[in-house]
This record gives structure tokens, sequence and C-alpha cells, in this order.
């Protein structure tokens, strides 16, 4: 298969979108043929299918089915010219609820590109990984004490970006609760949730309206189950944290803190 680009927006972050003209993914729509026609001429090569990729935390279904359209035209070109197109893999990307978002659901999804590929012969595959795993993890982490500051009070924890890069990257909203209940039932104010490593980017939330914690309290941070530890690093010399698995009243260390 070829990765297309079909010069689609996917209106998600700057930093996730892969399937515009200006990004470096895939091969752009219009050499598509081009390269099929160079590929079938090649002997341990058979050409069988057709993959895209738009984009991650897409939250609309209008982008797949623009992306699906246009890589569907091009499938019909190239089956005009004799070539066995069986597959059709449209990646992933499908969002989640990090906030307040309201991505579709997998039926919405399912029924709304379900329509144009009928009848087309083609095995669909599909790459929702973030769909499945990212509201299934949480980064648990505790407080090492609080800061006041002149113009904020920042809460200093025992995990940092290295940990969590995506607040740093994206600008991403996680959300974050006390893990016992009781501990989040205090008047909230606005804190800056930072990590302890020496760089200003350093942070988990800014600005959020948080019960003050105490120092030792433990915090979850929500929808870490995907871009989570697989974007953690040793950055500052940090070593990286256990990851467990937690079945009912079960758990398992499935990596160990290093």
């Amino acid at each position: 298969d070829f990765r297309i680009n079909p010069d689609v927006d996917a209106h998600t972050h700057a930093h996730i979108t892969t399937g515009r003209a200006e990004n470096k993914f895939g091969v752009p729509i219009g050499r598509a043929v081009e390269l099929y026609e160079r590929a079938r001429r090649l002997s341990h090569v058979e050409v069988s299918g057709v993959h895209l990729h738009i984009g991650s935390q897409i939250t609309e279904v209008a982008p797949y089915q623009a992306a699906i359209r246009k890589t569907l035209g091009l499938v019909g070109a190239l089956r005009a010219r004799g070539l066995d197109i069986r597959t059709l893999n449209i990646g992933g990307g499908m969002g989640i609820v990090y906030d307040k978002e309201r991505p579709s659901t997998a039926r919405e999804f399912a029924n709304a590109i379900l329509g144009p590929l009928r009848g087309q012969g083609l095995k669909l595959l599909l790459e929702p990984g973030r769909f499945i795993v990212g509201n299934a993890g949480v980064l648990l982490t505790r407080v090492l004490y609080i800061k006041p500051a002149a113009r904020k009070t920042f809460v200093i924890v025992d995990c940092g970006m290295n940990d969590l890069i995506r607040p740093t990257l994206y600008d991403a909203y996680h959300a974050i609760i006390p893990l016992r209940e009781a501990d989040g039932r205090g008047r909230r104010q606005k804190v800056d949730v930072v990590g302890p490593i020496c760089e200003s980017g350093d942070f988990l939330a800014r600005n959020r309206a948080l019960a003050l914690p105490r120092a030792g309290q433990y915090l979850a941070v929500r929808s870490a189950g995907a871009y989570g530890f697989v974007m953690s690093s040793n950055y500052n010399s940090r070593p990286r944290a256990a990851e467990v698995v937690v079945d009912g009243r079960s758990w398992s260390v499935v990596r160990r803190r290093e």
C-alpha cells in the first residue's frame, strides 16, 4: 500500500494534522497513479491497497467523508488501469473526550462513512488506538508541596513533562482529580499544576480550578492511556514511572519502575 495524502483539513491541532498538502506525511494524491504504476512493475511487490491517515483527535466525521471520497476516486482510477485494489485503510484519529469535546460515537462514525464504501468490494481497515485506550488510563502523581507566589499558586507534583508531554507539546487539556474523593471537597481556587523539571514548560495544567491539595496527597491525571507513557522520556535524567494494569480489584505491574 501507499499512504496517500488527500489534502484534507482534519480541523485538529496543527501538530497532529497529517493529511494536508503541507504536511510531511504520505504521497500527494496527484502523484499516486504514477507511483502505483511504477510499483506494479517491481517483480517482488504486490500492489493491493490504499492507505490514508488525516490526523489525530478528530471530533467530527466530515473530514473522513471528504478524504474517503477523494480516495475512492483514486481507487477507481487505479482499477481502471488494471490494478487489483482490494483494501482501504482509512487510518485512525477518532477523538475522545478530554474536557468538553463532543466526538462522534463509533456508531455515528460508521453510519457516516459506510455509505460511499458499500458495494466497492474493499476490505476496510481502521486504526482506532486512542479511541480504545485513551480514557482507560490515568497518570498518578504525588503532591510535593504548595508554593504561593506573587500572582498565582503552584501545586508542585512529582511527575513532569517527561512523563506526560501532551500539555506542553499540544497545549492539551487533561482533567486532574484527587485520588480520594474526600480530598476534593475543599474550596476551589485557580492554580498551576507543575512538575519539578527546570523548564517553564513543565506543567500539567495552568489556571486550573482545584480544591487546594496538601503535600503528600495523590492526584489522578485523566485520559493518559494514549500518547502518555509511549511519549515519555528520560529527559533531565528522570527515570520513567511504573505501568500498572487494574482489572476490577486485581492489579499487575506490566512495566517496572526505572
